[in-house]
């Protein structure tokens, strides 16, 4: 086996490579591609696979709907306006059951028997993706349409681009469209995009398993376009500068799309139509628009993208899982510029678990802020490449079965919906400083409250603390007059699994600095009263605060601020939380080089793009273990000792206060080295 695998690689780098090397036109380069891979998928070889799973492996056993730690839950919110460029999300309207369905699938099938039907295949996977908010919904019932559209247009995406399933003269799923027709009150705009492709067991138009065909010919053509006339006509339906905006996704696929294109365009005008605007989509070609008698073109990641292999890294739940393993932020890095008019496009996750059982193709570590930066990006490009109308697009609404979604789910709420809005409303000038607070013992809240005061500065406070003590909190608070933003969660991984859940908001809404503080106590350890001074000392000491805030703005490699004597030796400082550190840094994609040293004491400032890459692992929340006393060895402590290796990670670097500010350090507290260490 070993030796056919890499007789099997060997032929294909060469392939490959005289491919790459041939002087071939563009769109002939695209058909020899698609070709090879529908004809020939055994020659491309195999990845690499992941790691064994252990007997302490990590995954849910009471059920499959827990949340994330960036879970973001809805709030009242009126329809963002005056957005700097058009959102046009990518929407599927499968999600009905339809004769077709039931005869190749089964009675009463839709797309969410595949998705309800997923299991993750690997630690940290999130599978299956469950809805939130809008549940299970049937697209054959208006409210669900108005649901979505009242989501969409709260958050800032401006159209539907809905795909169109045409086969020769079978339509299959329109019903939800023909319903978007004959319903004024679904004011959402919309604009089609044909699937011109063979309609395939295997769900992804390279399968020779043909459920139903295209015929494409000249007549074909016409009868296309005098079909969905309609919709082009209709007030709502997006336009271009005037003119109904009309995608075709493979047009490579068209025996001659320039002469389909001149068909369509002379229809139109001369029945009353008028102009059109094309645009195809770039999922399989990646021709000059205008070479095909085109408009424009559409970005679609992860499509005609690359991105690095992680698969090795992930301990795997499935011991035959023969899926693929790739890392989301190398498609948020990547985009083309060329020298036709491309709309960009972003992704906000990407995972086809769902249709293809053990063999997917999981993009991991995406996450809602690196997302919005993704999209803020675009927005800028679009705006360049097309000032008088930017459009972007984003793939997708609700890709359910491919884990490419913007609508509410169980596991992160509505948190790529904020991050869209985030992403478009504007950026926040000078935002305050976040002192981010966790009050279990409440009566220390006096203490901090008068550190806070007395440090000068203008904070914003957000103190989190446990259900059971809400009540406590609000009224310290209000006896203190400390204005105060106040979340309650439940009694569950100490200080860090609220930070977590808190500060997941912070990154979305322009926040920069943090200073993490807890009422901590450490009632098992007889310096516990020290320890907790000399944290609050050395970060937030009168004259000593505002310089340290001032450190961030003047230096923007500074990620993180240990109070003075804490960021010590994770080697000689584990605990024994060796083993879940190692398998947070492997989840991460973080070398062990980035970890040598960790913050002890959980409390620190930070720069906020530091912590995201805790959010980049989906972490769950079930993954910490219920409150019952423990001082050490809980998943708490595992991430109290990675905060600083994603600071590192990130290009940031982590300093002592006294370091920093080239002064001797206040701290008397001392540690002693624990053992276990490290494993190594």
């Amino acid at each position: 086996m070993a030796i056919a695998g890499t007789f099997r690689s060997l032929v294909f780098r060469g392939l490959r490579l005289g491919f790459r090397l041939a002087p071939l036109p563009t769109a002939t380069r695209d058909r020899l591609r698609q070709r090879f891979l529908t004809t020939l998928p055994g020659l491309v070889p195999d990845g690499p696979t992941g790691r064994p799973a252990t007997a302490t492996t990590r995954r849910p056993h009471d059920h499959a709907g827990h949340r994330l730690v960036g879970y973001r839950p809805a709030v009242e919110a009126t329809p963002l306006k005056d957005a700097p460029a058009a959102v046009v999300a990518f929407y599927l309207p499968q999600f009905h059951p339809f004769a077709e369905n039931d005869a190749w699938w089964g009675t009463g099938f839709t797309e969410w028997r595949n998705v309800s039907r997923a299991l993750p295949q690997f630690e940290g996977h999130v599978q299956p993706r469950l809805p939130g908010d809008l549940g299970f919904y049937d697209l054959r019932l208006p409210e669900a349409m108005r649901a979505q559209a009242k989501l969409a247009r709260t958050y800032g995406i401006a159209a539907f681009c809905s795909y169109f399933y045409w086969f020769a003269g079978k339509t299959l799923m329109e019903a939800p469209l023909r319903g978007w027709l004959a319903d004024p009150s679904l004011d959402l705009p919309l604009c089609l995009c044909w699937a011109n492709e063979n309609w395939s067991r295997r769900w992804d138009g390279r399968e020779e398993d043909v459920l139903i065909a295209q015929r494409h010919s000249a007549e074909d053509d016409l009868a296309f376009i005098a079909h969905i006339a309609p919709y082009l006509r209709d007030r709502r339906y997006l336009r271009v500068d005037g003119k109904p905006l009309l995608l075709v996704y493979r047009p490579g696929l068209l025996p001659d799309a320039a002469a389909t294109a001149a068909r369509w365009r002379l229809w139109c005008q001369e029945n009353g139509i008028g102009d059109i605007w094309l645009a195809y989509v770039q999922s399989f070609d990646n021709v000059d628009p205008r070479r095909i008698g085109f408009d424009a073109a559409v970005a679609f990641p992860p499509n005609n993208t690359t991105a690095r292999n992680v698969t090795a890294s992930r301990t795997l739940l499935n011991p035959d899982y023969a899926g693929e393993i790739l890392d989301w932020r190398d498609l948020a890095q990547q985009g083309k510029s060329p020298d036709y008019l491309l709309y960009p496009a972003v992704n906000p996750g990407w995972d086809n678990e769902a249709r293809r059982s053990g063999r997917g193709r999981c993009f991991v570590h995406a996450s809602p802020a690196g997302y919005m930066d993704w999209l803020r990006r675009a927005v800028s490009t679009a705006r360049e490449r097309a000032p008088r109308q930017p459009l972007v697009f984003v793939n997708a609404w609700n890709e359910w079965a491919e884990g490419a979604v913007l609508e509410p789910d169980a596991a992160h709420g509505h948190a790529w919906l904020e991050a869209t809005r985030a992403a478009l409303a504007p950026v926040p000038v000078a935002p305050r400083p976040v002192a981010l607070v966790h009050a279990w013992h409440v009566d220390l809240l006096d203490d901090i409250a008068a550190a806070l005061s007395a440090s000068g500065i203008g904070w914003r406070v957000v103190i989190t603390t446990a259900r059971e003590r809400e009540k406590a909190v609000r009224e310290a608070c209000a006896r203190l007059g400390l204005s105060a933003e106040i979340h309650a969660y439940a009694n569950r991984g100490r200080d860090v699994l609220p930070f977590l859940q808190a500060a997941a908001g912070l990154l979305l809404d322009g926040t920069q600095v943090i200073l993490k503080l807890h009422t901590k106590k450490t009632e098992h350890r007889a310096d516990g009263e020290l320890w907790r001074r000399d944290l609050f000392n050395t970060l937030l000491a009168p004259g000593r605060a505002q310089r340290l805030l001032e450190a961030f703005t003047a230096d923007a490699t500074l990620g993180a601020i240990a109070p003075d004597g804490h960021a010590v030796r994770l080697d000689e400082f584990a605990g024994a939380n060796g083993t879940a550190v190692s398998g947070l840094l492997s989840r991460m994609d973080i070398s062990p080089g980035h970890a040598e040293r960790f913050i002890a004491g959980s409390m620190f400032w930070i720069r906020a793009d530091g912590l995201r890459p805790l959010y980049e692992m989906d972490l769950g929340e079930w993954e910490f273990e219920a409150e019952a006393g423990q001082v050490d060895g809980t998943l708490a402590h595992a991430i109290e000792r990675v905060v600083a290796a994603g600071v590192s990670s990130r290009g940031l670097r982590i300093r002592e206060a006294h370091e920093l500010l080239g002064e001797a350090p206040m701290a008397s507290f001392t540690y002693a080295s624990r053992v276990p260490k490290m494993p190594t």
